[in-house]
């Protein structure tokens, strides 16, 4: 009985880190696939972030979102552009960056509430991307602001205003396909 609780753990313990390494990967690619537009580019990180916060839950998508940031501080070129270390996450664009733990925390909260039938899913996943989306703007808007001097009214036009159609494109995705895929994930 011992063996098998123990090889039960174990599985069990490489799906987590399994989950956790591939949502890491996913976010890091959507960040490598960037087009530049002015101070801040545009990536597919919303996207993967609020895909990963609502197919794998609170605990395991705050666990990827750090880990990316660990990755990233520590050198390893996961940020957009193929960025890293201090310099990139302390930048005008790192207020984004953390605002990733309040994006992808809002679907993964939102996951825990109950909904039958996959279009009330998406309804509840979208909501959620929108909300953790708005947070992700405020924090990086107050930092962009602080690192460069410029108004608020100027950083929204700059940072927030001409990604607001896009993301919610993206985000659209990310709750069709969280909607439909979160069955097959335990």
């Amino acid at each position: 009985m011992k063996n098998v609780t123990h090889t039960k753990r174990a599985k069990s313990a490489a799906r987590e880190i399994a989950y956790i390494a591939l949502s890491v990967a996913i976010i890091a690619v959507c960040a490598w696939s960037t087009v530049p537009f002015g101070p801040v580019p545009f990536t597919l990180q919303t996207f993967a972030v609020c895909f990963v916060g609502a197919l794998l839950g609170w605990k395991r998508s705050l666990a990827a979102v750090a880990v990316y940031i660990f990755m990233g501080l520590c050198g390893i070129p996961v940020f957009s552009g193929f960025k890293a270390g201090t310099a990139a996450l302390l930048g005008p664009t790192g207020g984004y960056i953390f605002g990733f733990f309040f994006a992808v925390l809002a679907p993964a909260l939102f996951k825990l509430i109950p909904a039958k039938g996959k279009w009330a899913r998406f309804g509840i996943f979208y909501a959620a991307d929108i909300l953790g989306l708005a947070v992700c703007y405020f924090f990086g808007t107050v930092w962009f602001v602080m690192m460069n001097g410029f108004s608020v009214g100027k950083t929204i036009a700059l940072c927030v205003t001409p990604f607001i159609l896009p993301d919610l494109v993206k985000l659209f995705v990310a709750a069709l396909l969280s909607s439909r895929l979160e069955k097959y994930i335990r």
